[in-house]
Protein backbone atom coordinates (compact mmCIF):
# COMPACT_ATOMS: atom_id res chain seq x y z
CA UNK A 1 0.00 0.00 0.00
CA UNK A 2 2.84 2.39 0.82
CA UNK A 3 4.33 1.82 -2.66
CA UNK A 4 1.03 2.77 -4.32
CA UNK A 5 0.77 6.01 -2.31
CA UNK A 6 4.39 6.84 -3.09
CA UNK A 7 3.78 6.25 -6.80
CA UNK A 8 0.68 8.48 -6.79
CA UNK A 9 2.54 11.23 -4.94
CA UNK A 10 5.43 11.09 -7.45
CA UNK A 11 3.06 11.31 -10.42
CA UNK A 12 1.21 14.19 -8.78
CA UNK A 13 4.47 16.09 -8.19
CA UNK A 14 5.59 15.47 -11.76
CA UNK A 15 2.33 16.84 -13.19
CA UNK A 16 2.39 19.94 -11.01
CA UNK A 17 6.04 20.61 -11.90
CA UNK A 18 5.23 20.51 -15.60
CA UNK A 19 5.57 24.05 -17.02
CA UNK A 20 2.75 26.01 -18.58
CA UNK A 21 2.99 27.99 -21.80
CA UNK A 22 1.46 31.18 -23.15
CA UNK A 23 0.21 30.78 -26.71
CA UNK A 24 -0.55 33.74 -28.97
CA UNK A 25 -2.96 32.98 -31.82
CA UNK A 26 -3.31 34.56 -35.23
CA UNK A 27 -6.17 37.01 -35.68
CA UNK A 28 -7.46 39.07 -38.61
CA UNK A 29 -7.15 42.37 -36.72
CA UNK A 30 -3.60 43.05 -35.55
CA UNK A 31 -0.81 44.02 -37.93
CA UNK A 32 2.35 41.92 -37.93
CA UNK A 33 4.57 44.83 -36.89
CA UNK A 34 2.28 45.50 -33.90
CA UNK A 35 2.49 41.85 -32.78
CA UNK A 36 6.28 42.02 -33.05
CA UNK A 37 6.26 45.27 -31.05
CA UNK A 38 4.21 43.63 -28.27
CA UNK A 39 6.64 40.71 -28.07
CA UNK A 40 9.59 43.13 -27.82
CA UNK A 41 8.03 45.56 -25.37
CA UNK A 42 6.24 43.13 -23.05
CA UNK A 43 8.45 40.03 -23.10
CA UNK A 44 11.72 41.82 -23.84
CA UNK A 45 12.45 39.65 -26.87
CA UNK A 46 15.10 40.85 -29.29
CA UNK A 47 13.82 42.23 -32.60
CA UNK A 48 14.93 39.04 -34.34
CA UNK A 49 13.16 36.75 -31.84
CA UNK A 50 10.03 38.92 -31.81
CA UNK A 51 9.88 38.78 -35.61
CA UNK A 52 10.44 35.00 -35.59
CA UNK A 53 7.56 34.51 -33.12
CA UNK A 54 5.32 36.93 -35.03
CA UNK A 55 5.94 34.98 -38.25
CA UNK A 56 5.04 31.73 -36.46
CA UNK A 57 1.78 33.32 -35.36
CA UNK A 58 1.12 34.59 -38.89
CA UNK A 59 2.16 31.45 -40.81
CA UNK A 60 1.36 28.61 -38.39
CA UNK A 61 -1.60 30.24 -36.65
CA UNK A 62 0.03 30.25 -33.20
CA UNK A 63 3.29 30.56 -31.29
CA UNK A 64 4.42 29.73 -27.79
CA UNK A 65 5.82 33.00 -26.50
CA UNK A 66 6.61 32.13 -22.87
CA UNK A 67 6.83 29.17 -20.52
CA UNK A 68 6.86 28.86 -16.75
CA UNK A 69 4.56 28.59 -13.77
CA UNK A 70 0.80 28.76 -14.21
CA UNK A 71 0.35 32.07 -12.40
CA UNK A 72 2.99 33.77 -14.55
CA UNK A 73 1.41 32.40 -17.72
CA UNK A 74 -2.04 33.58 -16.60
CA UNK A 75 -0.56 37.05 -16.09
CA UNK A 76 0.99 36.94 -19.58
CA UNK A 77 -2.30 35.86 -21.17
CA UNK A 78 -4.10 38.73 -19.45
CA UNK A 79 -1.41 41.16 -20.64
CA UNK A 80 -1.75 39.89 -24.23
CA UNK A 81 -5.51 40.47 -24.00
CA UNK A 82 -4.82 44.01 -22.75
CA UNK A 83 -2.69 44.53 -25.88
CA UNK A 84 -5.60 43.25 -27.99
CA UNK A 85 -3.99 39.91 -28.89
CA UNK A 86 -5.72 36.54 -28.69
CA UNK A 87 -3.81 34.36 -26.19
CA UNK A 88 -4.37 31.26 -24.10
CA UNK A 89 -2.38 29.11 -21.70
CA UNK A 90 -1.83 25.36 -21.72
CA UNK A 91 0.35 22.75 -20.10
CA UNK A 92 3.60 22.42 -21.99
CA UNK A 93 3.37 19.60 -24.50
CA UNK A 94 -0.44 19.68 -24.65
Amino acid sequence: MAEVLEDVELRSETLSDQPWVTIVWNDPVNLMNYVSYVFRSYFGHSAQEADRLMLLVHNEGRAVVASGGREDMERHVEAMHDFGLWATLAKEGS
